[in-house]
Formats: structure tokens, sequence, C-alpha cells
């Protein structure tokens, strides 16, 4: 009997490295964590096809009536189109002028939240817009919040680590699915 325990156990051991983990990562250190009271996030993703992949937002100014273009942060697919704000802020990657910054981490979550119907806004573009329309952490969370529950989210659950030059937060989001649009957060 021990015999067999100790088999499986050993089976379990060695079968368990078997599949592929893939997983981005997010570290988060606040004021009181560090030694010269700066806050810092960093993120790895987990895509090898972004290594070394850059993108700036130049800060605009927008007219009534212009709109923004949300395409899916991986398939480059037009998801549809947004009210732009007066003034957008410059972004460079993951940061903005503000010193606002994000990363992500996919968690997945149940497949009947993941599909929302006509929802405009992934898990990439919502970073990219987010940064370009906030001066601080709290206001990129609520803008985050906002704009998915207007219109829609079309990921799977995400917690996002977000900071400023002052605070760093995490936004859990899992879309609501068929059901309602919107996301649930926390």
């Amino acid at each position: 009997m021990i015999n067999r325990i100790l088999t499986l156990c050993l089976i379990l051991i060695t079968t368990s490295g078997i599949y592929d983990i893939f997983a981005c990562t997010n570290l988060i250190v606040t004021k009181g964590a560090s030694t010269d009271g700066s806050v810092m996030i960093t993120y790895a993703a987990d895509s090898h096809t972004r290594y070394g992949a850059i993108a700036f937002y130049p800060a605009a100014d927008h007219q009534p009536g212009d709109l923004c273009e949300v395409f899916h942060y991986e398939n480059g697919k037009l998801l549809g189109t947004i009210p732009e704000v007066a003034h957008t802020y410059s972004v460079v990657q993951f940061m903005n002028e503000h010193q606002v910054a994000i990363g992500e981490t996919t968690w997945g979550g149940l497949e009947s939240l993941t599909s929302q119907p006509d929802a405009i806004l992934d898990y990439g573009s919502l970073m990219r817009i987010g940064l370009q329309r906030s001066k601080t952490a709290r206001e990129m969370i609520k803008v985050m919040t906002d704009l998915v529950a207007q219109y829609g989210y079309a990921t799977s659950g995400e917690s996002f680590s977000i900071s400023d030059a002052n605070e760093a937060w995490i936004l859990e989001m899992i879309g609501k699915g068929k059901f309602e649009k919107g996301a649930f957060n926390s």
C-alpha cells in the first residue's frame, strides 16, 4: 500500500511539469514598502511576440464629435468606436506623462462571463485609453470601470495593477457575459 502511494505521488510530481504555464507577472511596491518612499510596479508579459515592442501615443486635443477607434489589443481587429475626450495625455507603452502606470495578469474566469456580445473594450485597449484619460491611479480605475459599464468588456478575467507617484491599486475585472453589459469589479 505504501509503495502504491509513493508511486502515485512520484507520477503526480513528475507529470505536473508537463504542461506549460503562461502567466503575466506584476510586482507592486507601495510607499511604505520602499526605502525611499517610492511607489513602483513592474509587469512581465508572458507573450514572446511582444518582447521589445513599445508604443507611443502623443498627447492630443480633440474636437466635439471626434471618435476614438478601439482595436483589439491582440489581433488588431476594429471593435468599435467611442467618443473621444477633449484632451488625451501622452502614453509610452504602459505609462503616461503623469506617471500613471499599469500592468495586468490574466486569470481567466467562467466562460459564461468572458464572452460579451457587442462589447467594444478588451483589456489592452482599456489600458491604453485609461492611461490617455487619467492623471492619477484612482482616476484611472474610475475611467476604466465607467468605460466598461457603458461599452462592455470583451476579455476574460484580468487583474490590473495601477499606480501613480503616490499609491498603487489592484483592480480585478471580469465581464458579465451575455447577461448584462459591463463588468464585475473589485
